[in-house]
């Protein structure tokens, strides 16, 4: 997705980020989602997916995202089959938030794939990818921060702040999160 440059478009002095066609798909896309699913009851998984997949997500069969979600912009978004976005979950993903099958994020989790740059005086904005590995927990209220990977069955506790890589199969909490133990899944050889 391309990005305006900030040292013409201004954005601290109300310039845009984005190109003009961006917002207006980001308009249709908001009034969509706010007129065919956000006030659509939870069992009504299939009906949201195709809502997401209409507007250029990539949607495994079974995944299941909540009505109450916010999701910045569809083609941005990749979700494994029997994925769970819970209620309330934010996925700011003006960069590609790619989640692996059977992963979990819970309720009022946020997903911000972009940033700043901070040494530019015009505060350039800058894309980085999340990817979110497969059986893998952002247990409920946690942070998840632009180019952040998350190996496989890697989990984030509640309200814990990741902004380095996990490594599979290992449990991070705390702000900034840091590795507290392995991840020991019963049946996994």
């Amino acid at each position: 997705m391309k990005v305006l440059d900030a040292s013409r478009a201004r954005p601290l002095e109300g310039g845009a980020s984005f190109p003009f066609g961006n917002r207006v798909l980001r308009v249709a896309w908001m009034a969509a989602w706010l007129l065919l699913a956000r006030f659509t009851p939870p069992p009504l998984h299939a009906w949201r997916r195709l809502v997401l997949r209409a507007f250029g997500a990539k949607i495994g069969r079974g995944a299941r995202v909540h009505a109450s979600v916010r999701i910045w912009l569809p083609a941005n978004l990749e979700l494994g089959e029997h994925v769970l976005i819970g209620p309330g979950a934010r996925l700011y993903n003006q960069g590609v938030i790619s989640i692996g099958a059977r992963s979990v994020v819970s309720q009022r989790a946020h997903l911000c794939a972009s940033t700043h740059d901070v040494s530019d005086p015009n505060f350039q904005l800058v894309v980085r990818p999340i990817t979110i590995g497969a059986q893998c927990w952002v247990a409920a209220e946690a942070f998840v921060g632009p180019g952040v990977t998350m190996g496989d069955r890697a989990v984030l506790g509640a309200r814990g702040a990741l902004f380095a890589n996990a490594e599979p199969d290992a449990i991070y909490s705390g702000n900034p999160a840091h590795r507290i133990k392995p991840r020991n899944l019963r049946g996994r050889s």
